[in-house]
């Protein structure tokens, strides 16, 4: 009986000896102790100047390829052509499918798949605007080309070509600002994955 209490009393003292364990919260933190403040709480969302940015350069590209789809459907008949220079001509051409002619037999699912895609980048936008400087840029461009598509498609049933380089399809300028937008888009994210990281 007495070696048994002896025994209950050694534990008992080395469990008071124990030192508490204590959760351990780093300043800065989250309240996980684990996601940085910087990373729990800075967002992506673009700004008011950035949506000003993105809406400027989106209707800028949209009145440029109007005005010149206009001048051109005024001062040529479908199918006349102006030489410019070598291979590249000034060519009235009408296309009722995507750029550079493909597609051309399924107008209204290109018209489907166009405002489904114009709504994702708006939205991916307002998500992420401000994750890089060329984003009001890029899909300003991008967005302002297929808008203007767009518009054409629903109001006419095509869009007016006239750049035509002879040995590719003809194309318009809203084409060219959506090859142009996607190209600031993918040579800004391979930069960024070259870039070393920061510590």
């Amino acid at each position: 009986m007495g070696f048994s209490l002896h025994r209950l009393q050694a534990k008992s003292r080395g469990r008071v000896s124990e030192p508490l364990r204590q959760l351990e919260v780093r300043v800065g933190s989250a309240t996980d102790a684990l996601t940085p403040l910087s990373r729990a709480t800075r967002s992506f969302a673009a700004t008011p100047v950035q949506w000003l940015a993105l809406g400027a350069i989106a209707v800028t590209a949209v009145v440029a390829d109007q005005v010149t789809k206009h001048v051109v459907a005024s001062n040529l008949d479908l199918g006349d052509a102006l030489h410019v220079v070598g291979p590249f001509a000034i060519r009235h051409v009408r296309n009722s499918g995507i750029a550079f002619g493909l597609f051309s037999n399924a107008t209204a699912a290109v018209i489907v798949v166009t405002a489904i895609a114009v709504g994702w980048m708006l939205a991916y936008f307002a998500r992420s605007g401000a994750r890089h400087p060329v984003l009001p840029v890029a899909l300003g461009l991008v967005i302002g080309g297929s808008v203007s598509n767009l518009a054409d498609r629903v109001r006419l049933g095509f869009v007016t070509d006239f750049l035509d380089f002879r040995y590719w399809p003809a194309f318009n300028l809203a084409d060219s600002f959506i090859v142009i937008g996607v190209g600031i888009l993918l040579t800004a994210l391979v930069l960024a994955e070259r870039e070393p990281s920061k510590h």
